[in-house]
C-alpha cells in the first residue's frame, strides 16, 4: 500500500499555563522554531500560531485540493477557489468542537446548485475532513463568486 508521511517536531518547556514551545515542520522545513503557547490558543495570538490554526490551515488546503479534483473530474475545472477554515476550540472542555469551511469559487459552466453539490462531494473525499469526521462538527458553506 502506498503511503505518505510528514513530520513535525515540538520542543516544550514548562507547564501548560506559563510554558511555551517551538515547532518545526520537519518534512518541508517551511516553518522552523515557530513559537506556540497555551496563551496563543486562548488569548491574543500576538504573532504566534496554535494547534487550532494549524488544523484550520491543513483542513482548508486539503479541502481546496479535494474540491479542485472533484470539479476537474466533473469536467468543470475551477478558475479559482478561495477556502477559509475556522477551527473552534472549546476552552471549557479543551476540545476542538467545530470546523467551518467557507468556499467561494469561480467555475465556468457550473451553476450554484452544481457548485454546492460538488462542494459537498469534495468534503466527503477530503482526507482531513475524514480524519476529523465523527469527532468534530464540520460545517460547509459554498457559493459561486
Amino acid at each position: 500500500m502506498a503511503t505518505a508521511e510528514r513530520q513535525a517536531n515540538v520542543n516544550w518547556n514548562g507547564d501548560l499555563q506559563s510554558g511555551s514551545g517551538t515547532f518545526d515542520l520537519a518534512s518541508s522545513g517551511v516553518l522552523k522554531q515557530s513559537p506556540v503557547s497555551f496563551a496563543t490558543r486562548s488569548e491574543d495570538p500576538a504573532g504566534n500560531t496554535s494547534p487550532e490554526e494549524l488544523i484550520a490551515a491543513a483542513h482548508a488546503s486539503c479541502y481546496a485540493m479535494a474540491f479542485s479534483n472533484v470539479l476537474g473530474e466533473g469536467g468543470n475545472p475551477a478558475e479559482e477557489l478561495d477556502v477559509s477554515a475556522n477551527c473552534v476550540l472549546d476552552l471549557g472542555s479543551l476540545k476542538v468542537t467545530t470546523v467551518v469551511l467557507d468556499v467561494r469559487g469561480k467555475v465556468p459552466g457550473l451553476d450554484e446548485e452544481g457548485f454546492r453539490n460538488a462542494a459537498e462531494q469534495a468534503e466527503q473525499m477530503c482526507p482531513v475532513s475524514n480524519a476529523l469526521r465523527g469527532n468534530v462538527d464540520i460545517q460547509l458553506n459554498a457559493s459561486l463568486a
